[in-house]
């Protein structure tokens, strides 16, 4: 069994100001930092702490495919470094004639817990055609590839492309920005769909259940739909028993936001991590109520590091 994402990678710089500023206003931040980011790196991230408590014989193999500038690069170098050995990436396409990576510019607002982004890429995007080498150069072995959302018509392509010439690969696909067009039709060619918040809210849905049954009429092919909704935690729907499972995001006591970026990349790490690792014998409900706990777990702390103490505890329970 081993996974493979394919989204893009960013390099982020996040600001921390004590509110969000008006147009042509000054403000100083209280802190800078720079880190890795982009979904599917970040999810990675986190599911490679969790895998890592596996039997060595049974740890999941798992590599990224993205987007990267001159191999030689800087940015590059650091990339890796900080993914490598734990997540391949030995399938990355490399932009030789870029220096810079795609770059986020994050402003985080103290005042209210959230987050602005502003996003820069000049790497040109993967092609189907270079999506079809790398699936020749990994071969069949691979069992599920995760896809972040973005250039929905390329992506498409691509899970078509698995679909014709890989049958047994299982496919996962995040739908999370509101207004781009091509989720739906990619949602329909996924196993696994996890729907955001915003993308919900921004197609009319009221609440994560109401998204869920209304979708589940639309896409036949998932074995598994989750939307996420904030502070009142996920629903996950199983369409085969017609089953919704509710899991409240169980916040302790003065419970305070200290970085809400990658929070839903984490929840989908968790629940990656249930359906590949632990498969049926954890039912909806703990696969749910562990990636909540796990996504809680991460808006309490800056950054993705240490999580994996979430699934020890969980499983001493």
């Amino acid at each position: 069994m081993s996974l493979v994402a394919v989204g893009a990678c960013y390099v982020d710089t996040i600001l921390t100001t004590p509110h969000y500023p008006l147009e042509d206003d000054k403000l100083r931040a209280s802190s800078i930092s720079r880190r890795r980011g982009g979904n599917c790196p970040n999810t990675l991230e986190v599911l490679q702490q969790l895998v890592a408590q596996s039997p060595p014989n049974m740890r999941m193999p798992l590599s990224l495919v993205t987007t990267l500038p001159a191999k030689s690069s800087v940015a590059s170098h650091q990339i890796r470094s900080g993914l490598e050995p734990e997540v391949s990436l030995n399938h990355c396409i490399y932009r030789e004639e870029f220096e810079e990576p795609a770059s986020s510019y994050i402003i985080k607002s103290l005042s209210s817990g959230s987050r602005t982004i502003v996003n820069y890429n000049e790497l040109p995007e993967m092609t189907l055609e270079e999506f079809e080498a790398t699936t020749k150069s990994l071969n069949e072995k691979v069992a599920w590839y995760h896809f972040e959302g973005r250039i929905p018509d390329v992506t498409l392509a691509c899970v078509r492309h698995l679909r014709s010439h890989f049958p047994n690969i299982r496919v996962s696909v995040e739908v999370e920005k509101p207004g781009r067009e091509g989720l739906q039709e990619l949602a329909k060619e996924a196993d696994v769909v996890f729907y955001s918040k915003g993308w919900a809210q921004g197609n009319g849905y009221k609440s994560a259940e109401e998204c869920l049954r209304e979708q589940s009429a639309l896409i036949q092919n998932a074995s598994l739909l989750c939307c996420t909704w904030g502070q009142d935690g996920a629903v996950g729907f199983d369409p085969k028993l017609n089953k919704l499972v509710q899991s409240p995001a169980h916040t302790p006591e003065r419970f305070q936001v200290a970085d809400p970026i990658g929070a839903g990349d984490t929840f989908i790490a968790g629940m990656l991590y249930g359906i590949l690792c632990k498969g049926d014998s954890w039912d909806l409900s703990q696969k749910l109520m562990m990636a909540n706990q796990l996504a809680v777990a991460k808006l309490s702390q800056e950054g993705f590091g240490d999580l994996g103490h979430v699934l020890q505890a969980f499983t001493k329970v």
